[in-house]
């Protein structure tokens, strides 16, 4: 394997993981800090997704002039939208779910099917797509035979950006402060004035933007359908259990793993035979260490 191929596939490999990192971060809050197993986290990855496509619709009638950077506009609805949706499902479906997780599976599960039907009732089972914009065009030639795709490039950064941002809300608000108290002891937590069903709320609204920010960036390599959430659900799973439940370390490790090794050995081998392979890497390591790569202690 030449130096120009194996640069290609570890850059082909960081494509992947920015996507799985952006799901799996929030299904990791969601998941991993809440204990709630959200089967629909695809669909808010596909609301955000139809979120970015509804503002190029916008700016192409309305701000033609500026089409150049509806992108910019179109990441910061996603998460909005996400968010709100994220608050409002929380507090109106998922909390009367908690401590109950074959329940909440089921529940999130038809809540999916439910947006999925509701996507094709809106937008049409057809696939649709947005426009590149102009300074996303084209691919960066750092040498004769390597080329890094400009719009690959920039969701690397905003991952970075993205994951930078969650590290500081988690660990340098009180909001965060707040949210790993609850995970830890929910019940001393109330006793000395969290309000822990508010720290809830926030917390899945974060997960559910994270995800919307996700669908925001698929819009950019791929189109966008009612089942577009489904492409990535399965896969974030296995990040984040693979990583450890509640470690958001573990969640990056891990995402980073599995996606250069997929990409790996899907040059290698056919992509149904590199599936197989992950799932056993990933079953032998949940065997040795069944609380995942980087399992966090936490009070029960």
């Amino acid at each position: 394997m030449s130096f120009d191929i194996i640069v290609m596939q570890v850059f082909n490999g960081l494509s992947l993981f920015t996507i799985l990192l952006l799901m799996a971060l929030g299904l990791a809050i969601v998941f991993g800090l809440m204990g709630v197993i959200n089967m629909a986290h695809g669909e808010l990855m596909a609301l955000g997704a139809y979120a970015t496509y509804l503002t190029a619709q916008f700016f192409a009638h309305y701000l033609p002039s500026l089409m150049d950077w509806y992108l910019l506009a179109a990441i910061l609805i996603a998460f909005c939208v996400t968010f709100a949706f994220g608050y409002a499902l929380e507090r109106g479906f998922i909390r009367w779910f908690y401590n109950r997780p074959l329940d909440t599976l089921l529940a999130t599960w038809g809540l999916s099917l439910i947006l999925q039907q509701s996507y094709r009732s809106i937008f049409g089972s057809q696939e649709v797509s947005v426009p590149l914009t102009t300074w996303l065009s084209g691919a960066w030639e750092p040498s004769a035979g390597i080329y890094l795709p400009l719009n690959r490039i920039f969701i690397i950064g905003l991952t970075i950006l993205v994951t930078f941002g969650v590290y500081l809300i988690l660990y340098k608000t009180r909001m965060g402060l707040r949210s790993r108290a609850v995970t830890q002891n929910r019940a001393m937590s109330s006793a000395v004035g969290i309000n822990t069903n508010r720290i809830d709320a926030l917390t899945f609204a974060l997960g559910s933007g994270l995800a919307g920010i996700a669908g925001s960036v698929f819009t950019m390599i791929g189109s966008t359908n009612p089942g577009t959430g489904q492409l990535y659900i399965v896969d974030s799973f296995i990040v984040v259990v693979f990583g450890g439940v509640t470690s958001l370390l573990g969640t990056a490790a891990s995402g980073f793993l599995i996606a250069q090794s997929q990409t790996m050995l899907e040059y290698l081998m056919s992509g149904s035979m590199a599936k197989v392979s992950i799932l056993l890497l990933v079953i032998v390591v949940l065997y040795l260490r069944p609380n995942g790569l980087f399992s966090s202690k936490v009070r029960s």
